[in-house]
Formats: C-alpha cells, structure tokens, sequence
C-alpha cells in the first residue's frame, strides 16, 4: 500500500511538472501591446499583425541606440547580420491578398515576415518570405522577397506606442507609416486595382449574381465610367439589355451600352439604341441622362434631352432644372435663370437651396454644372 501511494505521488508530481511548462495567455513579454492594422485597398486586403514597444522614458535612446543602425549580431539565433524585428517579440507581419507593388517593385501575394534595417538618412525595408520566426534571431537573407529603400523624417510628436497606420489612401494606393518615439517611415503601397476589378466581375458574372441584368450592367458601367476594357464591356451591356436576363426595357442598360458604342466610335448604333430606349424612360433617367452628357461636354445634346423631358413632364421642378443646367451649359444664363426662378416657387425646401445656389452663379455669370 505504501509503494502504491509513493507511485501516486510520483504520477501527480510528474503531471505537474508537465503542466507547468505549457504557456498560458498572457501579456506580451516586456508590457508590450499586439496590435492588427488593416485595411482594403482596391480589392486587396492588406493586414498587418505587430506587437507594440513603448518607449517608457526612453525617448532619444531609440534610434541609433535601442534600435542600432544596419545590420547586428544579437547574440542568439544564428543570424550574424540580423535587421531589426521592426516591432517586438514574434515577427511582425505583413499579408496580401493579391500581387502589390512596394515602392514601385513588385510583391507577390501572400504572407510576410517584415524588418528594417535602420539608418537615419535611408532605411532598408525588408520583406521575407519566413513570416513565422521569432523575432530576427535567425534571419536569412536567401529568405528576402523584397527589398526596398526609404527614407524616414522626424516629428514633433512624440509617439509613446509603436505604431502602423495607412495615410493618403486613394482607390489604388495607400502610404504605410510605421511611427514611434519621434521618427516615422513611411512607404508607398499600390494595387492594380484595375485589373482586380475585372478579375472579380468575370468570376462573379459565372455565378447566380449573373442571372439578373443589374449585375451585367454594373460591371458595363463601371467599364464605361473609368474608360477601359470597353470592348468586353459591350458585351456584358450586350446582355445587361437583352431580354434573358430582364433588362430589355431598361432605360440604364440602354443608355449604358449606347455610351459604350459611342466610345468605340459607333455613333449610328448609338444613336439607333438610344432612340429605341427613350420612350421607356422615366422623368428621372431622362434628366440623369441629360446629366451624364453634360459631363461627358456635350452641351447642345444635352440641351435638347431636358427639352425633350420637359415636353413630356412640363413645369416639373426636375424638368425645370434640367432646362436650367442646359441652357447654362451652353452659355446662355440668361434664359437658365428664367427657368431657375420658374422653378423656385415649387421646389421643395431639401433642394431650394441649392437651386438658389444655381441663381446665384446665374446672376454671377458662372455656370451651375
């Protein structure tokens, strides 16, 4: 009975033991913080996982100093040139789901272990294809994906809390700025947004969304909108007009392919699919399409649209309108603000001051569009 306890006893300390050495969730080590930063940029999901160094009363001992200059033996690992972790603990990492441009060079989608080596009048930025080791220990260069050189400026501000964030964001690109303490370095990210885009319409085009004309015509417009791919662009217009999907009556999906043909220099098939549509059309489109050929710099087109509408739909706040951006799209401000001060008294109070914007440029000799 006694060996029998002492075994227990044994088994009980071993499994304590055991238990002991599995980590549990804590704090990073050193009071630092983790941290995601994402954002999409076009269609590309950018995510960037970090952990957070503070500078804790070190300010003016980061740079140079806690993070030395170029490359350094740290003393573990067997990385004898290793660049700085560009954060702390685990890699920092970077993650793209698509091929994005770095600076002007060429990254491939995927995930990333991310350094910098630091000077003060150039940094090097590294982007490696290990994005699971710990830290910079064991750093290869035969590792590198990318590199890329920047150069880092000084701030006022003093960031207590390393920091990643986007700044100067546009459809296709965005600046990455890592900041901490009083320096910030940033670089250029860009996407062919383009290209992704179309990518996405196709694919999607094959699925149950391409069994309504809406989805065709959408993928038409923006084609139209943004001047490119049009020859494919007319055929899904093609079939965003065409009665399988729905769209035959369609006063958009007409409008939307005669724009198309127009680019492509095809202005009698144009015209034939625009006089064929206008009867179908609303007040509404009718005017949007008055609209959208100002836009396009055609004033005297345009004109006669809102003349046509206002024939239909006669002194009609929406036609009234129309009639005064055509005549003042083609200069003449005079009869625009005849018109603008017809339309006053039934314009409804969400638009009367903006209409009264309009007869203020009229009076100003400016044009309201």
């Amino acid at each position: 009975m006694k060996k029998q306890t002492i075994i227990l006893c044994m088994l009980i300390t071993a499994c304590m033991i055991s238990h002991s050495q599995i980590p549990l969730t804590v704090l990073p080590s050193g009071g630092n913080k983790k941290a995601i930063v994402a954002e999409q940029i076009g269609l590309t999901k950018v995510i960037i996982n970090y952990d957070r160094p503070g500078v804790k009363g070190r300010e003016g001992k980061i740079w140079g100093q806690l993070i030395p200059v170029g490359y350094t033996d740290q003393g573990f690992g067997n990385s004898k040139a290793a660049p700085w972790r560009a954060g702390a603990n685990e890699n920092t990492t970077f993650e793209f789901s698509t091929d994005v441009k770095i600076e002007g060079q060429s990254l491939p989608a995927g995930k990333y272990g991310f350094f910098i080596a630091y000077d003060p009048n150039e940094c090097t930025l590294i982007f490696s294809k290990n994005s699971t080791s710990w830290g910079s220990f064991y750093y290869n260069d035969k590792e590198d994906a990318l590199r890329v050189k920047v150069k880092p400026y000084a701030s006022d501000k003093l960031v207590e809390w390393l920091k990643y964030e986007f700044l100067n964001e546009t459809e296709n690109s965005a600046t990455i700025a890592l900041s901490w303490e009083r320096l910030t370095i940033p670089f250029k990210i860009e996407v062919d947004y383009v290209k992704e885009q179309l990518a996405s319409f196709r694919r999607e085009l094959q699925t149950d969304k391409g069994f309504i004309w809406q989805s065709w015509q959408q993928a038409a417009q923006w084609c139209l909108d943004r001047n490119v791919n049009l020859d494919e662009a007319l055929l899904w217009a093609d079939s965003a007009s065409s009665g399988t999907f729905g769209g035959d009556k369609s006063f958009q999906a007409a409008s939307t392919k005669a724009q198309i043909l127009e680019k492509l220099g095809k202005k009698d098939e144009a015209a034939a699919v625009m006089k064929k549509a206008l009867p179908n059309a609303s007040m509404f489109e009718i005017h949007g399409y008055g609209r959208s050929l100002i836009t396009q710099k055609k004033p005297k087109e345009a004109l006669d649209i809102f003349k046509m509408n206002h024939d239909k739909h006669p002194n009609e706040m929406t036609t009234l309108i129309g009639l005064v951006r055509g005549y003042s799209a083609n200069g003449d401000y005079k009869t625009a603000l005849e018109y603008a001060n017809k339309a006053l008294p039934i314009t409804d109070a969400q638009n009367k001051a903006n209409l009264q914007t309009m007869i203020d440029k009229l009076k100003a000799g400016k044009d309201v569009n």
